[in-house]
C-alpha cells in the first residue's frame, strides 16, 4: 500500500491536515507581520531592524522555557485532547492579532508572534510522539515524509500568502486577519476528527519548575546513545537549513541578480526538493526505518551545497531579473538543481531519523525526548543565526556561507557516524543489497514486534545477514561462522550490528561456548537471533540438514521460533557454486531478484527439528 493511502485513512489524515494547517499559519503570520512593520507602517530603518530581529527570537523563546514541560504534557494526558485545546489557543491568538493587525499595535502582535511560538512549542513534542500510536511499524517512514513533505510545503505557501495578503492595496491586513482565522478554525475542525491517543505515562508526577524539568528531560534524551545522536543529527539539520535559507535573500539579490520572485522561487525549490526528498524516502528503504539513508543525505547536502557555491560565487551581471528571466540566464538552471537537490537529500537525511528516534525511544518517554529534541533545535537554529552574522561580519558573501555550511557538514556527519557507527553500517548495507540484489519481502509481518525470538534461514550466501538485515524491521543479532564474520569490510559491518562469530567444536569449543552464552544473553534481553542451522553455505543450493543448535538455544531458553528462508540466491553475486573452483569463482548473476519470505512463529513446546527443516525446504520451494 502507498503511503499516500494515508491521507484518506482517518487515523493519519485528520492530524495531518491539523499540523499542515498550523505550519501554515506559523509562517503566514510572522510574514505578514513584517511586511507590515516594514513596509506600511511608515517606521525607520532602525526601528524596523530592530522589530525584524526581535520576532524570530521571540518566536524560539519558548521553545527554550516550555518545551520540557510541553512534553510532560503529551505523556501525562490523551494527546488529542491536548491537540484540540492548542488550537483553540491558535484561534485566540489569531483574533489578537487581527486587532494588531488593525490598530497597527507592534506590541500586541509581537505578543501575538510569542503566542504562536508558544502554540508550536506545546504541539511539537505531540506531533511526532503521536505517530508510533496511529501508525503501523511499516507506516512510520511514510508517515513522516508526509509529515515532512507537508510541513515544508504549509511553510512555503504561508509565507508567500503572509506576504502577498497583507501588501493587497487598502486591505492587507484585513485579508491577512482573514485567512489567518479562517486557518485556525479549520484546523481546530480537523483535530475534532483525531481518533483518541492514550497517555503514555498517565501516572508521571508533573514538575511545574521549566528549569529543573529542562535539565531532566535533556537527561532523558541522552539516555540512549543512538537516539540522542540521532536528535544531533535532528538539530543539525535545523542548522543547516537555517544558514541556507536565512541568506537566500541576500544570495538571490547580489549572487542572481533576482527580485522577488527569483527568491519566492528558490525557497520554492528548496521546500519542493525536501518535500519529494521525504516522499521518496519510503520507497528507498522499503519501508522500514533505514537509518543508511542518513549518511546518503549527508553526503548529498555537502556534495551539492559546494556545487552550489562554485555554480555562482561572484557578484551577478545583471540584477532587477525576474524569476523567468532567471531561468534563461546562463548557468541558472545549475543553481537550480543544486537547491532542489539539497532540498531532497536533507529529506533522506532527516525523516529517517525521525522515525528512528521514534521506533528506538521508549514510549513513555517519546514525548519528552521530542522536547528534549526541540530544545537542541532551538539552540542550533540560534547558533546558525550567529554563524551567519558571524561569517557576514567577517566579509564572507552568501555563496561562500553556503560552502562554509556545505564543509562543516562533513565534520559534524563524521563525528556523528564515529560516535554511532551504526549509521555507517546501515548504509554499507543498504547500498551493497540494493546494488547488487532486487528484493522482494513477503510475511515479515509474522515477526514479533517486541519481545524474543529466534530466526531460522537456510544460508545460500556470503550476504545472507546483509540481506536479512536490509529486510527486518527489527535489529537482528546473526550467529554466523566466524571466517565469514572475518571478511574484511564485511567486518566491520558485522562487528557493528553486534553479530555472534561460532565455530565448530572441533575447530574451537571456547568460541562455540561464547556464541551460546551470547545468544542466551540476547534473547533474556528481548532481542531477535537469526541462525542458519545448516551450519555453514549450501554446495548445490538446496537446504542441508540442520543441526541441533536450534534445540541446544531453546533448552536454555524457550522462545518463539521462526521459519524462514531465501529464493533466488544460488548462483548469484558471493553464493558458491558446486563448479566454483573450475569456473575461476566468477559470479553468474548481478542484480539478481531474491526473495525473502516467513512462516508464523512456532512455539519453543512444538518445535521439532525435522519439521522445522521441513518448513524451511517448504519456503525455499523444495517441497510440495
Amino acid at each position: 500500500m502507498s503511503q499516500f493511502a494515508l491521507l484518506g485513512s482517518r487515523r493519519f489524515a485528520p492530524f495531518f491536515w491539523t499540523q499542515a494547517l498550523g505550519a501554515f499559519n506559523d509562517n503566514a503570520f510572522r510574514n505578514a507581520m513584517v511586511m507590515l512593520v516594514a513596509f506600511q507602517m511608515g517606521l525607520g530603518e532602525r526601528t524596523v531592524a530592530l522589530y525584524t530581529n526581535l520576532a524570530p527570537a521571540l518566536f524560539i523563546l519558548p521553545f527554550f522555557l516550555f518545551s520540557a514541560t510541553a512534553g510532560q504534557l503529551a505523556e501525562k494526558y490523551e494527546k488529542t485532547r491536548i491537540i484540540r485545546w492548542v488550537k483553540l489557543f491558535e484561534i485566540g491568538a489569531m483574533l489578537l492579532a487581527a486587532v494588531g493587525f488593525h490598530t497597527h499595535h507592534t506590541g500586541l502582535l509581537l505578543a501575538v508572534l510569542f503566542m504562536m511560538g508558544l502554540h508550536s512549542t506545546t504541539f511539537g513534542p505531540i506531533k511526532y510522539a503521536i505517530l508510533p500510536q496511529a501508525l503501523r511499524p511499516e507506516e512510520l517512514v511514510g508517515g513522516n515524509g508526509l509529515v515532512e513533505m507537508g510541513t515544508q510545503l504549509a511553510m512555503l505557501v504561508g509565507m508567500i500568502a503572509g506576504n502577498s495578503l497583507m501588501l493587497i492595496a487598502g486591505a492587507g491586513p484585513l485579508a491577512a486577519s482573514a485567512a489567518t482565522i479562517a486557518v485556525a478554525v479549520a484546523g481546530y475542525l480537523a483535530s475534532r476528527r483525531i481518533p483518541p491517543a492514550p497517555a503514555t505515562a498517565p501516572d508521571l508526577r508533573f514538575n511545574w519548575n521549566p528549569l529543573g524539568e529542562t535539565a531532566r528531560v535533556l537527561a532523558i534524551t541522552r539516555a540512549d546513545r543512538a537516539v540522542f545522536n540521532a536528535v544531533l543529527g535532528i538539530s543539525w539539520f535545523w542548522f543547516f537549513g537555517t544558514v541556507l535559507v536565512a541568506q537566500l535573500p541576500l544570495y538571490t539579490q547580489y549572487a542572481l541578480g533576482g527580485d522577488g520572485s527569483v527568491n519566492t522561487l528558490v525557497l520554492t525549490l528548496f521546500s519542493i526538493g525536501t518535500g519529494a526528498g521525504a516522499l521518496l524516502c519510503e520507497r528507498l528503504s522499503g519501508r522500514r526505518v533505514e537509518i543508511g539513508l542518513v549518511p546518503l543525505g549527508a553526503f548529498g547536502l555537502t556534495a551539492f551545497g559546494v556545487d552550489l557555491y562554485l555554480a555562482r560565487h561572484g557578484a551577478a551581471a545583471a540584477h532587477g531579473l525576474d524569476w523567468l528571466a532567471f531561468l534563461r540566464a546562463p548557468g541558472s538552471w545549475r543553481v537550480a538543481l543544486d537547491l532542489t537537490l539539497i532540498g531532497v537529500f536533507a529529506g533522506f537525511y532527516v525523516v529517517p531519523l525521525f522515525a528512528f528516534v521514534q521506533a528506538r525511544a521508549p514510549r513513555e518517554k517519546l514525548s519528552r525526548i521530542i522536547a528534549g529534541n526541540n530544545i537542541l533545535n532551538a539552540l542550533l537554529i540560534v547558533l546558525a543565526a550567529g554563524f551567519g552574522l558571524g561569517l557576514g561580519a567577517l566579509g564572507l558573501d552568501a555563496p561562500r556561507i553556503f560552502l562554509a555550511a556545505a564543509l562543516l557538514n562533513v565534520a559534524v556527519a563524521a563525528y556523528i557516524f564515529t560516535l554511532v557507527p551504526e549509521f555507517i553500517m546501515r548504509f554499507i548495507t543498504w547500498v551493497l543489497v540494493n546494488t547488487l540484489y532486487r528484493v522482494r519481502a513477503d510475511g515479515l509481518g509474522r515477526i514479533p514486534e517486541e519481545g524474543p525470538a529466534l530466526l531460522v534461514c537456510n544460508h545460500v550466501s556470503f550476504m545472507d545477514p546483509l540481506l536479512l538485515m536490509a529486510c527486518v524491521r527489527r535489529p537482528v543479532r546473526f550467529v554466523m561462522y566466524y571466517r565469514i564474520f572475518n571478511i574484511p569490510l564485511l567486518r566491520f559491518v558485522f562487528r557493528t550490528a553486534k553479530a555472534i562469530p561460532i565455530a565448530g567444536q572441533k575447530e574451537d569449543p571456547a568460541v562455540l561456548q561464547r556464541a551460546y552464552d551470547a545468544v542466551d544473553a540476547a534473547l533474556a534481553d528481548g532481542e531477535l537471533v537469526c541462525i542458519f542451522p545448516e551450519g555453514g553455505l549450501t554446495r548445490d543450493g538446496a537446504v542441508a540438514p540442520f543441526r541441533p543448535g536450534v534445540l541446544r538455544i531453546l533448552e536454555r531458553r524457550p522462545v518463539p521460533v521462526v521459519p524462514m528462508a531465501l529464493r533466488g540466491l544460488w548462483g548469484s553475486m558471493w553464493s558458491r557454486r558446486d563448479d566454483m573452483l573450475r569456473r575461476a569463482r566468477l559470479p553468474r548473476r548481478f542484480r539478481a531478484r531474491v526473495e525473502l519470505v516467513a512462516d508464523p512463529p512456532v512455539p519453543p513446546a512444538q518445535v521439532r527439528l525435522d519439521a522445522l527443516e521441513a518448513r524451511v525446504r517448504m519456503l525455499r520451494g523444495e517441497l510440495a
